[in-house]
């Protein structure tokens, strides 16, 4: 497993179908938006496939992640100051109900603020176990922490949400 060489096309292809669907969950819960996520992940691999000569087969699942979150991160800085300097019109024609409409948006408003209001890894291990169905070790293996710390985490995140939306879980 150490010569393998992720220039070697089997091996970045078996590298590519082992991780790119969990890194761009992971990206999606942190960001929300599934093309952003989606384009930072193809810009890992690219980024992978570029300096494959000088990435060990072992060490390319860490290397894909840290690049993702550093691709983020910098997406994220880049929005801020974007943001500063331009005004989004909230315009929508919904042909529903609508006070479903009202409440509906209401509800999701309150499910997406909750949600975003969790501590960052309560978040994460929460939509890999709830969404993604992974199971608590292979999210203690993602994030790299103990079973019993990703339980709590999901615990917790649990306790939040129902205080702060009621027992509708």
């Amino acid at each position: 497993m150490k010569n393998k060489s992720v220039c070697e096309k089997k091996n970045f292809e078996s590298i590519f179908n082992d991780y790119s669907k969990s890194l761009r969950n992971i990206i999606y819960y942190k960001c929300g938006d599934v093309n952003l996520a989606e384009d930072i992940v193809q810009d890992a691999f690219i980024k992978l496939w570029s300096n494959c000569s000088k990435v060990l087969f072992v060490k390319s699942r860490s290397f894909l992640y840290t690049v993702a979150n550093n691709n983020l991160l910098n997406h994220i800085a880049h929005q801020k100051v974007v943001l500063k300097h331009e005004q989004i019109p909230h315009s929508e024609l919904n042909n529903q109900d609508p006070e479903f409409v009202i409440e509906e948006k209401e509800f999701m408003k309150k499910l997406k603020n909750a949600i975003n209001e969790l501590p960052e890894k309560q978040r994460e291990t929460f939509l890999l176990s709830r969404i993604d169905k992974k199971s608590y070790k292979e999210i203690a293996e993602i994030t790299g922490v103990s079973v019993k710390a990703i339980e709590k985490r999901v615990h917790y995140a649990l306790l939040s949400l129902r205080q702060k939306l009621g027992d509708v879980l």
